[in-house]
């Protein structure tokens, strides 16, 4: 199974699109879930929704598909994965209505997260319950180097089958940011390099590229054989793409599914296209 999604569920430039012209805000998301599988929930690292915001979700999903949350910055950014037992309870507690349509929980360390809190780290996985899956995400130097650090990093994630969460940002920062949206997605994501490891059962790949304009598709092809490598050995992989602006982030997934040659529900017209092709019968 490979699931594929976008860094959001919910953008107004989608309408017409992805989405039909009419489309209420309220709707995006189970028109979203007509032709992807997963997405990114970041909006978890930056606020805990309310628990009725929860429950609409999952109930505008079907039940195949699968939401990626991010754990909630308090814990990586400011308790720094120390003392957060408490915390970590009442965030499950929360999320509990929902977890059966969560793939994976994503925890997304900031860049100062180094070798040295490895520990930290350990102590963190032992605290999260054994029937849910989870990626990490790191952005330390010292973890892409291939040495100790990055060793004993995926060593700790295979023994737990974490999932170490891939960004490839290289289609992004291979053009010159000339626009708002391209200055704005450079200064905010990582220039880091690729490391295409599974250490868990459900590898997940951000895949960020600057526009459709530039060449992207170059960028992709090593995934496109390591996407069907995973597939092959009964992984299940999770792929997410963005845009600077990702205002066409559904038509890179769509094309990134056409050369993989992968059957899936993205290939099928949108229901903005549906309603153009409509039109130009009449």
């Amino acid at each position: 199974m490979l699931y594929l999604g976008c860094p959001q569920w919910s953008n107004t430039a989608w309408k017409g699109n992805l989405f039909s012209s009419q489309c209420k805000n309220a709707d995006m998301l189970s028109e979203y879930a007509q032709y992807f599988n997963s997405v990114e929930g970041n909006t978890s690292f930056y606020a805990d929704p309310a628990p009725s915001t929860i429950l609409r979700w999952a109930n505008s999903v079907p039940d195949d598909f699968k939401f990626t949350f991010k754990f909630h910055r308090r814990f990586s950014h400011e308790l720094k994965l120390t003392n957060v037992q408490s915390e970590l309870s009442a965030w499950f507690d929360l999320f509990a209505p929902i977890l059966a349509k969560t793939g994976q929980i994503m925890l997304q360390l900031p860049s100062a997260f180094g070798p040295n809190d490895l520990a930290k780290l350990a102590q963190f996985i032992r605290l999260l319950p054994k029937e849910l899956t989870f990626g990490v995400e790191v952005r330390h130097r010292a973890f892409f180097q291939k040495g100790q650090a990055e060793i004993a990093l995926n060593q700790l994630l295979i023994a737990n089958n974490i999932n170490r969460i891939a960004m490839d940002t290289r289609a992004l920062f291979a053009v010159n940011a000339t626009t708002e949206a391209l200055i704005d997605a450079q200064q905010k994501k990582p220039q880091l390099p690729v490391h295409a490891i599974a250490t868990g059962e459900q590898p997940l790949v951000r895949f960020v590229i600057a526009d459709l304009k530039h060449d992207y598709q170059s960028f992709y092809q090593p995934w496109l054989r390591k996407i069907t490598q995973w597939l092959n050995e009964g992984k299940t992989p999770y792929v997410f793409f963005h845009t600077a602006d990702n205002q066409a982030a559904p038509l890179l997934a769509r094309q990134f599914c056409q050369d993989l040659g992968y059957q899936h529900g993205v290939l099928a017209p949108f229901n903005g296209e549906q309603e153009a092709q409509q039109t130009a019968l009449f």
